[in-house]
């Protein structure tokens, strides 16, 4: 009986983490999709009779429209995660960001409508960044909150390996559509085709919201609250204040945390594009294939790195994939500028491969850093304020140190948010045998 319970839990989670894969995939499918769409299509199609490395920059700019709206997505999206559930919120903003970027594969062009087109793309892209700042702390606490104690990390990298996934299914994406496609066909509508598809992420929210229960952690905080309730009238202040007024150091520190992953991810795989196309010579599919490539190298990679922090600390792993980073960064792009796309493949899976010795475990590392009340806010709130600093500029500040100044210092840029990084990480505790029942 008791060996039946145990099986039938197992395959509970194992429902609750691949949904959250699914969802988070497609989510940042949709996120990343933007962003090879903004170094390749938007330019020309957004941006009128402009210099091209001025509708580049305009471009990208737009992309970064998407991180400023991340930290408001967050506390919004983390207020109502704290206060009516991780299941619920996470539905909301799934189905924000399947909208937005259907509509997005709908809009007219600069030629079409003229200024009011990157206007639009831009309230859009913005949209996006709302539906991503809610999105990743409801799907990681849908998992990690119902995961066994002992397999925090390895559960959670499901939700986090929504990201390279995500990556995967965008390149692939344009990769198929301009294969089958003339150029011609594919800068005038083939783009559209991947933004449409998206569409799927709202069958995808329904699904969650008909066959998923909240976590557990978050059950028993409800009836911990409406015990309170009844023999108190006591207000409690919003989620995110009290998140801030109880933590504003863990938060500051997983904000910096979180530093290195995005500068670094955002270069490899949104300026790189750029990057490769003009300076090496080489094709937009070539460019593509080899962030693909890395891309699915690293999924592993956050799994074993994530299954490793469950038994030996989130700690020691997260500050080497920082220290190996800031070391990789000056050789990326020396490699691409040989033009040979086996050593450029080499560049971006070993950076990212770094990344994801980061990435994977901090799903549970951020989980483990805030109590059950203010957990979503917490979490969400660190998360995006290193992604608004972090990622929300990288591709653009790329691209300005690149035509400004030199490459090298862009590899030197992304040494410096790895410091910063290896720096926070060091200042926060370890969190890998906490008891999430305690800490609420």
């Amino acid at each position: 009986m008791q060996e039946s319970s145990l099986k039938a839990k197992e395959i509970n989670m194992r429902k609750v983490a691949l949904t959250a894969l699914a969802g988070t995939s497609i989510e940042w499918y949709d996120f990343f999709l933007y962003g090879a769409a903004a170094a390749l299509v938007f330019p020309k199609a957004f941006f009128g009779e402009i210099p091209e490395s001025t509708a580049l920059i305009l471009s990208l700019l737009t992309f970064a429209a998407g991180f400023i709206a991340r930290p408001i997505g967050g506390i919004i999206f983390g207020h109502f995660g704290d206060k009516v559930g991780r299941k619920k919120t996470l539905v909301a903003a799934l189905m924000l960001m399947g909208i937005a970027s259907t509509l997005i594969g709908l809009l007219p062009t600069y030629a079409m409508v003229g200024v009011a087109a990157p206007l639009l793309l831009t309230t859009l892209r913005f949209a996006q960044g709302l539906a991503i700042g809610g999105q990743w702390g409801g799907a990681m606490l849908l998992v990690t909150e119902s995961a066994p104690s002992n397999q925090r990390g390895y559960y959670g990298a499901y939700a986090q390996a929504g990201a390279p996934l995500g990556v995967i299914l965008a390149n692939l994406a344009f990769i198929a559509t301009s294969a089958s496609l003339s150029d011609e066909a594919f800068m005038s509508w083939g783009w559209r085709i991947p933004f449409i598809a998206s569409a799927a992420l709202i069958g995808i929210s329904m699904y969650i919201q008909i066959t998923m229960e909240d976590t557990k952690a978050f059950r028993e905080l409800q009836n911990l609250r409406s015990n309170q309730e009844t023999s108190t009238n006591q207000i409690k202040k919003s989620p995110v204040l009290e998140a801030i007024i109880k933590y504003p150091k863990r938060i500051a520190l997983a904000a910096g945390a979180f530093l290195s992953i995005q500068v670094t991810f955002y270069i490899l795989v949104a300026f790189l594009l750029a990057y490769g196309v003009k300076s090496a010579d080489m094709s937009r599919n070539d460019m593509l294939t080899a962030v693909l490539i890395g891309s699915a190298i690293m999924v592993p990679v956050q799994f074993i790195f994530s299954s490793y922090s469950d038994k030996y600390g989130r700690k020691g792993i997260f500050m080497t994939g920082a220290l190996l980073t800031a070391i990789w960064a000056f050789a990326i792009f020396p490699l691409v500028d040989t033009g040979n796309f086996w050593f450029i493949t080499v560049a971006v899976t070993f950076g990212l491969g770094f990344l994801g010795m980061m990435y994977g475990p901090q799903a549970a590392f951020f989980t483990e850093l805030f109590s059950t009340e203010v957990r979503y806010s917490g979490a969400t709130l660190g998360y995006q304020l290193g992604a608004i600093i972090g990622g929300a500029f990288a591709p653009t500040i790329a691209a300005k140190l690149w035509t400004d100044f030199d490459i090298i210092w862009v590899s030197v840029y992304i040494a410096i948010a790895s410091i910063l990084t290896l720096i926070s990480v060091m200042s926060l505790t370890e969190t890998y045998k906490t008891n999430l029942s305690e800490k609420i």
